[in-house]
């Protein structure tokens, strides 16, 4: 019978091989500091540190940005492998729901998650969109879909569905102003909040600095 931490091994060791060479920026070391991030305030907050743990390092299995065609549903794959781990049938379903419920799509589109493990994930992965690690993540991304860095013509977008935002291509300075720029203020817990806030600051710091750089003010 499997440990808990057994558990966790094993589903570290799947993720780092699913992802070990995804080049947009959802690699292994993405989920890897989720992980840890999510741990942290998992602790503050008093939440199931093993559902969070679960949550965090299956959050981008089946995420629709790396879809392959033929795979299936990352929900499916997560219910197979905890499955055959022998983890209990109702931490299964919670974890499944938050990988259903926790991406972001759209600043005008809702996601709420339904438990406090699913806040304390989300939150984690939104801190991954701020600061430095968000920035260079954005163009990373951006880089992997061949999107231009920027356009002066293109505005940024705030999206009102998610069929519109995930339809919406644009370039990697709009994406930090369509989603990056709202994540502090959708933060669930206290903690990431108080986590975001320098995240966000550098963020907003950053795009000014390549307006006066893209502008050429010398």
């Amino acid at each position: 019978m499997s440990t808990r931490q057994d558990v966790i091994e094993r589903i570290q060791e799947f993720v780092k091989k699913k992802f070990s060479s995804e080049g947009s920026g959802h690699d292994y070391w993405h989920i890897h500091r989720v992980w840890r991030l999510a741990m942290h305030i998992a602790q503050k907050v008093n939440a199931d540190i093993f559902v969070v743990q679960l949550g965090a390092l299956l959050h981008d299995v089946g995420d629709w940005k790396l879809e392959k065609p033929g795979e299936l549903p990352g929900h499916i794959q997560a219910r197979q492998l905890l499955t055959s781990l022998h983890v209990e049938d109702l931490i299964i379903e919670h974890v499944t729901e938050i990988m259903q419920t926790i991406s972001f799509k759209g600043a005008s589109v809702p996601t709420p998650m339904k438990t406090l493990e699913g806040k304390v994930v989300q939150d984690a992965d939104r801190l991954e969109a701020l600061g430095a690690i968000g920035i260079a993540r954005a163009f990373t991304y951006g880089g992997s879909r061949g999107r231009l860095i920027h356009s002066p013509e293109e505005k940024p977008v705030i999206h009102k569905t998610e069929k519109e935002y995930k339809n919406h291509i644009g370039t990697s300075i709009n994406h930090l102003y369509e989603k990056s720029l709202h994540l502090k203020d959708l933060m669930n817990t206290v903690v990431a909040r108080e986590l975001a806030e320098k995240r966000d600051a550098f963020t907003r710091a950053f795009l000014m600095q390549f307006q006066r750089e893209y502008l050429i003010e010398l």
